[in-house]
């Protein structure tokens, strides 16, 4: 039996000093709702879409066990507004599984990326961010993932523990259905110290100084699944860099 670890929630008036000294912080859902500005019938609304997400074709581990879209956007002081769609690249050393290559995912579907809710999760998470690391322009990637077990084991990170090459990365919990793992696991870039818990929660949301942590989350198992949808792990993943996208050069 695996113990499985609640996750260490944030009290909402430490968010901001919980990211300048522990690199990371984990809200409940409920402070989701506050801090975002959103309902959870509008979020809720928008986790339909990873119901229709399209296959990754760029594993290179030969797995099949992940779908996604991406998406770009500036966020700044005159809003939030959707870049021209591009490849999302990485390097070697963020990524040594994928990194290296320009990889084009099928992008976010209108109807989302233009929603009132998705628009104020990106703004509301730059205004915060904001003050923690002042910046004039954050960009931001947001990725739609479904991880699932199709094959009998998913991997939601197949590169391990690491960075993205960022300044900020968001992960929401969108969604569990008929799993077991899917472990979250944080530790300190450049020291011993870590921390292992489950996300669970639909919107709960963990955010990471990614220049002082790495992370990872476990690969994920099927349990019995009584209405046949199969078991998956949906999340949405929200990089925010300054100075402008990641980019091959």
């Amino acid at each position: 039996m695996v113990a499985t670890f609640p996750a260490p929630y944030t009290r909402p008036e430490t968010l901001l000093a919980d990211l300048r000294t522990r690199g990371y912080a984990v809200l409940p859902p409920g402070d989701v709702h506050a801090l975002c500005g959103v309902s959870a019938v509008a979020l809720e609304a928008l986790a339909a879409s990873w119901g229709d997400l399209p296959p990754d074709e760029y594993l290179r581990d030969g797995g099949r066990y992940r779908s996604r879209r991406h998406a770009c956007f500036t966020v700044a002081g005159d809003g939030v507004v959707r870049a021209p769609h591009r490849a999302h690249y990485q390097p070697v050393d963020y990524n040594a599984l994928h990194g290296g290559i320009q990889r084009w995912f099928a992008p976010v579907e209108d109807d989302v990326a233009t929603a009132e809710a998705w628009l104020a999760v990106l703004a509301s998470l730059g205004d915060c961010l904001n003050k923690v690391r002042p910046v004039q322009t954050w960009y931001v990637e947001a990725h739609q993932f479904r991880i699932d077990t199709r094959d009998g084991i998913g991997r939601p990170t197949p590169e391990g523990a690491h960075r993205d090459g960022v300044d900020f990365v968001a992960v929401f919990m969108v969604g569990r259905h008929a799993i077991r793992g899917g472990e979250t696991r944080v530790f300190q870039a450049d020291g011993p110290d870590g921390q292992r818990f489950t996300l669970a929660e639909p919107w709960s949301l963990l955010l990471l100084d990614d220049t002082r942590v790495i992370h990872e989350s476990t690969p994920i198992q099927p349990l019995p699944d009584d209405d046949g949808a199969g078991g998956h792990r949906d999340t949405l993943v929200l990089t925010f860099r300054a100075g402008g996208f990641q980019a091959e050069t």
